[in-house]
Formats: C-alpha cells, sequence, structure tokens
C-alpha cells in the first residue's frame, strides 16, 4: 500500500499553520517529516500527531507535555495508557482555567460596578456642580481603585 505524503506546504493549508510552525515542531521532536534533500514529506502520522499537537495547545497543554502524550502511544498500553494520562493532565488544565474564569467574573463585576458609580458622579456632579473639583477627586478614586492588588 502507497501511503499518501503531504508537502510542507500541504500541511500548511490542511492544518492552517505556517512552515516555520511546522519546522519548530520538527526541532522539537514532535513531528519526523521524511527529508528529500531540503524537502519534508509528511506521513500519515505526522498528520495525526499534528492534529493532537494543534488541539493541546488549544487546551492549554505546553509542548513538554504534549510530546510525553504523543510518546505514550508507543509504550506498553498505548492508545489507552495515553487517553488515561491526557484525561487527567485536562483536569488539572480545567481546574485552572475554571478559576482564571472565576476570577476575570469577579474582576469584570468590580469594573462594572466602578463605572457605574463613575457614571452615576458624573452625572450628578454635572447637573448638580459642573465642579472640577468632583472630576479630579473622582480620577483619585478610579486611580486607587485601579492600583488596589486584586484578591
Amino acid at each position: 500500500m502507497i501511503e499518501y505524503l503531504m508537502t510542507i506546504r500541504e500541511m500548511c493549508d490542511a492544518f492552517d499553520v505556517t512552515p516555520r510552525t511546522l519546522r519548530f515542531y520538527e526541532t522539537k521532536e514532535l513531528l519526523f517529516p521524511i527529508r528529500e534533500g531540503q524537502k519534508r514529506l509528511f506521513t500519515r502520522r505526522d498528520r495525526a500527531r499534528l492534529k493532537l499537537i494543534l488541539q493541546g495547545k488549544r487546551f492549554g497543554f505546553c509542548l513538554e507535555e504534549i510530546r510525553q502524550l504523543l510518546d505514550l502511544y508507543h509504550t506498553e498500553g498505548g492508545k489507552t495508557r495515553q487517553l488515561d494520562e491526557t484525561y487527567k493532565l485536562a483536569v488539572g488544565h480545567l481546574d485552572e482555567m475554571i478559576r482564571q474564569r472565576d476570577e476575570l467574573e469577579h474582576r469584570i463585576a468590580e469594573l462594572k460596578q466602578f463605572m457605574m458609580q463613575a457614571r452615576a458622579e458624573l452625572d450628578g456632579d454635572r447637573s448638580n456642580l459642573g465642579s472640577a473639583v468632583a472630576v479630579g477627586e473622582l480620577a483619585r478614586r478610579s486611580h486607587e481603585h485601579f492600583t488596589r492588588p486584586a484578591i
């Protein structure tokens, strides 16, 4: 059976990556294209590995984690062990992503609250005083609000 090989250009088009990205993954020993002089030819295995690399990157895995997971495929236990380790690692990444999301939601709520207070003060200051002093006070409070350490 003849295996279909893809050129670097075909890989770039198929996976929406740059040639530099493919060469980088090759230097990191994540991809192993066949070399014919300067030409790189990518096998079905390379395509499968690149798909997993890109998926891992989207999920926040670092390249070393991805390499270790890819290498598990060729050990005792093969695909099952690889999937089990990937799942364990994914649980940790999901927990961290949820923590970051919760922190971001908290900061967004704080910012919205500040903006509502600022708008109310600005509207009140314009209708009652129009005072530059009051706007200066708002700026001072704004600076204090944004320079407070995050919780």
